[in-house]
């Protein structure tokens, strides 16, 4: 009688998190500081991955924040939030999912951290950026490269 091997075990391991870019303007001070605080910001943010070297790879969240008051820009931030991490033993589609969905969620709490700090640095009221719901980011990304197929 043989056996039948087991499956290996899945395995992951954040292996060094860290602020790979970071910028912040605010072209228009210090007159920006004598109007009322009411900005318009906008929110871009990116998601890539690349493979470093067998189970190792780099996820980056890249974040851009535009804050204006009418037509003057308050202030700018650009964060590329990193981290390597070890994603073994998972199917394709599971490691699709940990790289751009599980990683990313990791990567935000720090992402925002720096952005709140950068901001309160810049004598601006400090920026709390919502929470992501990664899940559904990914999920919409899937159905886009589905549709245009």
């Amino acid at each position: 009688m043989t056996k039948a091997k087991a499956a290996p075990t899945p395995e992951f391991d954040i292996q060094r998190l860290y602020v790979k870019d970071i910028s912040f303007e605010a072209p228009n001070t210090p007159e920006i500081f004598q109007q009322e605080w009411q900005p318009e910001v906008d929110l871009d943010l990116h998601i890539e991955n690349r493979k470093l070297t067998g189970d190792i790879h780099e996820v980056q969240l890249k974040i851009t924040i535009h804050a204006k008051l009418g037509d003057k820009t308050a202030f700018m931030v650009e964060l590329n939030q990193a981290g390597i991490f070890t994603v073994k033993n998972f199917d394709e589609e599971k490691t699709s999912a940990m790289l751009g969905s599980f990683c990313p969620s990791i990567l935000y709490p720090y992402a925002r951290t720096a952005i709140s700090d950068l901001t309160v640095k810049g004598g601006f009221p400090p920026l709390y950026l919502a929470p992501v719901n990664f899940d559904a980011i990914y999920q919409q990304k899937l159905d886009e490269a589905k549709n245009n197929k």
